[in-house]
């Protein structure tokens, strides 16, 4: 049975919420140029479990953020996430025709807006973490700012795509395919969670290198199980293209070790991520419990 206060009952409301909180820092669909900024509603809205966020709403409240200040930090991660999976879905990267459900934003559109999307996102998510302030303390929201341009660019999500596109048809490593992934998938959910931390109360470099941990864990965890969905689950599940890392001869987690070996890494990864934050008590719930979520929901 569902209680208010099941792990269901808060993601939901904060999904709910937070869709009204992007309705609202998006351009308005009315604005000039008028197309640009109803593409980038588009790629951005309805659609999604809001993963990012949510980690950064359960980080917040661990160090008693307010909530307002989160809903910013998420929403610049989440514009982040949006515009690299415009990006990823173009023909020049993995030329993908389906994105939640629904066409890609180059298909919906054309390839020059949707190239014009992923730019304009990404100015805009450091627009709000420069316009908004998100901690009384203007040096740790200084550090916030430098926290997701590295976890963006080439030492980070950009730079593991670089390494995703250039690993087509190659036998890469188990520690190759990691660094790839802490890289291009993990550095953006371990941002949500250091930036929703720092919304809120100051905590000290173990806490911050604890809570860091937990989020390279659950970032890779994220990675492996979807390579395993990948492998077992259809299109209409996925709400993308099913089989497009095997057509494409990407290495992943599954053909390295074998969907059995790639979910006993997911369940490892689990495990490394619930001691991470096992100096913590109640005030860590959501996020363990989003840990569970990240691997268990899709088993």
């Amino acid at each position: 049975m569902i209680t208010p206060d099941s792990f269901q009952t808060w993601s939901s409301a904060h999904q709910t919420r937070f869709e009204e909180v992007l309705r609202r820092l998006l351009p308005q669909p009315d604005m000039s140029p008028q197309r640009l900024h109803a593409a980038m509603r588009y790629a951005v809205l309805d659609g999604g479990k809001r993963v990012r966020p949510l980690l950064a709403f359960a980080a917040g409240e661990l160090a008693n953020a307010e909530i307002a200040r989160v809903n910013i930090a998420a929403a610049a991660v989440e514009m982040i996430h949006a515009y690299s999976l415009v990006h990823d879905d173009m023909p020049c990267m993995d030329n993908d025709v389906l994105r939640r459900g629904k066409p890609t934003c180059h298909v919906e559109y054309d390839e020059a807006t949707a190239l014009l999307v992923g730019d304009s996102l990404q100015s805009l998510a450091f627009q709000l973490l420069a316009e908004h302030p998100l901690n009384d303390d203007s040096s740790r929201q200084l550090q916030m700012v430098k926290l997701l341009a590295a976890a963006s660019g080439s030492r980070g999500m950009a730079g593991g795509q670089a390494i995703d596109l250039d690993s087509v048809g190659k036998q890469l490593s188990v520690p190759e395919l990691e660094f790839m992934h802490i890289h291009k998938t993990g550095a953006l959910i371990r941002a949500a969670v250091l930036l929703g931390v720092q919304c809120g109360e100051a905590l000290d470099e173990a806490q911050l290198k604890r809570l860091d941990h937990f989020g390279k864990c659950v970032g890779l965890a994220f990675q492996v199980v979807d390579d395993v969905l990948d492998s077992e689950a259809d299109t209409a599940t996925l709400g993308k293209t099913a089989g497009k890392d095997a057509e494409q001869d990407k290495p992943t987690y599954v053909t390295l070790l074998g969907v059995q070996a790639a979910k006993k890494m997911a369940a490892e990864l689990h495990r490394d991520a619930l001691d991470a934050l096992s100096g913590f008590g109640e005030e860590a719930r959501r996020l363990r419990e989003l840990a569970d979520f990240i691997v268990l929901r899709k088993f």
